[in-house]
Order: C-alpha cells, then sequence, then structure tokens
C-alpha cells in the first residue's frame, strides 16, 4: 500500500533538533511500525469481498471500506501532526497504536450487531490511528542513528511496509475469506439473515481481536520508552501555512498525481478479488482469489529495490512517465482481454506502481527548502484520493454492470500521472 515516506530534507532537520540514539532494539521497532501499518491497510481489500457478500452490497456501497479508512488521511492527518508537536513522537505512538487497536475492537460490536455502518465506523477509528504513526515513524526513524545513514533507514522501512501489505492479505485470505459457507446471504432474509452476518463476520472480529492485542502490547512497549528521546524539538506553526505551495504548478500537479496515483492503486487493489472471481477472469472461490492479493503489492515490494538501483541512472520524471505508460497498458488488458492474460496483467499492475508514490513525491517536493517539512504535509493529506478514486470506480462498475468498464478510470488516473512525469522531468528551478 502507497504510504508517505519522509523527504531526506526533513529528516536531515529532524537529526539537527535532536541527538542521534545509538538504540538498534528502538530501530527495529520502528520498522515493525512500518510492518504493521502497511499489512493493516492491505487488509482492506480481503474485507471488501467479505463484507460485500455479508451485505449483499453493489461496488460502490463496499467501496466505502476504503472512503471510510482514507477519509483519515484527510480529517486527521493535519491534527495528528500537531499532536504529535504537543506530546512528542513517542506518547504520539502510543496514542496512534491505542486508537488502532481502539478501531480492531469495534469490530466486535459491529458484528454482534450485524451493522455495516458499524464497520465502517471501526474501520475509520483504526485508520486515525494508522494517520497518527505514520505521523510519528517516519520522522522517528531518522533520529534512530547518524544523520548520514537517515535515508537509508527511511528506504529499508519502506521495505518493511510493503513485506506487510504482502503477508497480511495471504493470512487474511485464509482466516476470514476462508469461512465463507456454502449459504448465500442472497437467499436468506430476517432473522436467518441477521444469524447468517453475525455468524460469518466472527471471522472478521478474530482476525482484528488478535491485530488488538497485537496492538495494545507494542503500545505498552512504545509507552515504556516514552522518555528515550532527549532532547526532542519541533517546529512552530501550522501545515496549513503551506498551502500556497499548490499554486507553483511542479508542485500542484504532483500533489494531485499522489492524489490520483493512491487511487488508483487502492481501487485496483479493492477489486482484484472480485475480477479474479469472475467466470470469464479466473472464476476463483473468494479465499482462492484472496490468495493471490500479494502478488499485487509483493511486485511493488520488488519493483522498489529494482527501481532504487535503476533510478540511481534513469531521469526520475522519464522513469515515472514509462512505469505509468507499462500500467496503462497492462489495465487495458485486464479490461480488454478476458481470462487469464486480462488476470495476470491486473495483478502486475502492482509491479507498474513500485516507484510512482516515492518518485511523484521527491519531484513535486524539490527544492522546496524551508517550507519540505509543508510540503510533506499537504501531500500526506492528498493520500485521501484512496477514498475518493475508489467511490468513483465502484459508482462506474454499479452503473455499467462491468468491472472492465470501470477499469477505464484508473486508467486516466495512470494517463495524468505519466503526463506529470514528462512535466517534471527537467530539474526544478
Amino acid at each position: 500500500m502507497a504510504l508517505p515516506p519522509d523527504i531526506a530534507q526533513t529528516a536531515r532537520s529532524a537529526t539537527d533538533q535532536a541527538p542521534a540514539i545509538n538504540a538498534p532494539s528502538l530501530r527495529f521497532f520502528v520498522f515493525g511500525l512500518f510492518f504493521i501499518f502497511g499489512g493493516i491497510t492491505s487488509l482492506n481489500d480481503i474485507i471488501i469481498p467479505k463484507l460485500k457478500e455479508l451485505f449483499t452490497l453493489n461496488y460502490t456501497q463496499a467501496m466505502l471500506v476504503q472512503f471510510c479508512f482514507f477519509a483519515a488521511y484527510a480529517i486527521v492527518g493535519i491534527p495528528g501532526a500537531q499532536l504529535v508537536k504537543r506530546i512528542g513522537y513517542m506518547r504520539g505512538a502510543t496514542v496512534g497504536l491505542l486508537a488502532m487497536m481502539l478501531g480492531c475492537l469495534l469490530f466486535i460490536p459491529a458484528s454482534a450487531y450485524a451493522a455495516y455502518p458499524l464497520f465502517l465506523f471501526a474501520l475509520f477509528v483504526l485508520a486515525s490511528g494508522v494517520v497518527v504513526v505514520q505521523v510519528v515513524a517516519n520522522p522517528l526513524i531518522s533520529l534512530l542513528g547518524p544523520a548520514r545513514t537517515a535515508s537509508s533507514r527511511l528506504t529499508f522501512a519502506q521495505a518493511f511496509n510493503s513485506l506487510g501489505t504482502t503477508l497480511f492479505p495471504y493470512v487474511g485470505a485464509i482466516l476470514i475469506l476462508g469461512s465463507l459457507a456454502g449459504t448465500n446471504a442472497q437467499g436468506l432474509s430476517g432473522a436467518a439473515l441477521d444469524a447468517y452476518r453475525t455468524a460469518e463476520s466472527r471471522a472478521i472480529v478474530h482476525g482484528y481481536v488478535g491485530l488488538a492485542v497485537a496492538l495494545a502490547i507494542i503500545a505498552g512497549v512504545v509507552w515504556l520508552l516514552r522518555d528515550r528521546l532527549k532532547g526532542e524539538r519541533h517546529e512552530s506553526g501550522s501545515v496549513l501555512s503551506g498551502l500556497a505551495l499548490l499554486r507553483r504548478p511542479r508542485f500542484g500537479f504532483g500533489t494531485l498525481s499522489i492524489f490520483l496515483y493512491v487511487g488508483a492503486e487502492v481501487a485496483i487493489g479493492s477489486l482484484l478479488v472480485s475480477y479474479l472471481m469472475q467466470p470469464h477472469a479466473l472464476g476463483l472461490s473468494e479465499q482462492a482469489a484472496g490468495k493471490l492479493i500479494p502478488f499485487y503489492w509483493g511486485g511493488a515490494l520488488i519493483g522498489r529495490f529494482v527501481g532504487s538501483a535503476t533510478l540511481r541512472f534513469v531521469n526520475p520524471g522519464v522513469a515515472l512517465a514509462g512505469v505509468a505508460t507499462i500500467a496503462i497498458a497492462l489495465v487495458a488488458l485486464a479490461a480488454g482481454v478476458p481470462g487469464h492474460v486480462g488476470a495476470y496483467a491486473l495483478l502486475a499492475v502492482g509491479l507498474a506502481n513500485a516507484i510512482m508514490f516515492p518518485t511523484i513525491f521527491s519531484l513535486a517536493c524539490a527544492r522546496l527548502g524551508t517550507q519540505a517539512a509543508d510540503g510533506s504535509g499537504i501531500i500526506n493529506v492528498a493520500i485521501c484520493g484512496g477514498a475518493i478514486v475508489p467511490l468513483l470506480v465502484g459508482g462506474l462498475a454499479d452503473w455499467s454492470g462491468s468491472l472492465s468498464v470501470a477499469l477505464l478510470l484508473p486508467i486516466a488516473c495512470y494517463a495524468l500521472i505519466g503526463g506529470y512525469g514528462i512535466f517534471a522531468r527537467k530539474p526544478a528551478n
């Protein structure tokens, strides 16, 4: 799942404000935070088909899962940053982890009442905690070692994030989708339907309660380490003061590209199980289709390692335009060519996505100087594209009655992203 890396300049600023801490155990613990919030975010791709079947939802209604989750970036992002400035990194991480734990526990009443809106509320609370933890994790990892290796640690941490998005869906497919019985919710009504929904949603509850226990333990560890960072300081001022940056074409277009990229990536991941289940695609069961989701996110994991080496000698803007073109071709194949070719083409889009977020991020934020932190905050809010674009894609699928038609919207998103690569191929002034 695309999650915001810290700007190298911001990382250096953070290390200038507090002494580096030589604490390898704490460093790997923060890597674990990246793994956890990346994995939890990717679980949405698994619970969408589960909830869609249980509550007999159309695609638009099912995409409310992503809408409620990623809306937290727009709503909680800036307040979360202000909270961390006020109480510090470690205490902020504790608050974020506890909010994530609360979100997981809210799946219990959601299941007991068999109410879809309660599941959506639980996801929003969970996502709010994820946003706060993300606000903490990027600058915190920069403090845990020498300034000269901050970028290396941040890149390594992002790899842990991709590892989480690869492993969690596979386990989730077994625990959550594997429990679906032969009974179909569409053939039930009244008390029988409520009982079926309650019984089948327990699989979701069991998975998220297990995560809640793990998050409670991690939050306790962070609280015990709350005073490990000495001399921690934060700049005053609000992220809102940087909104004028959107008037700069390079930054404004880049922010839009982040919005479109996250939206396209999340939309495709959300539809994968439904697409692979179609008779004219692979005709798989929900669990079997869910087990293929890691190939989508695993492609991004592999692509990041390959891309990090390639971008050393390839113009980033040209590379961005190139992978966007590849993504367009792959999604077009999925939309126009049924069967195995289209199915595997759609899974391969994850590989094309790999370098998009960090490349767009770096191109947009080039030469922002002292406003680098403001730029980072604004782009973090743009991640709410993961809320808007999937909802529009779901609406298009319902209106047309075809997932192939709905895939035209991600194609348009990638076309604009490719245009940004061409636009930003020259060094910033």
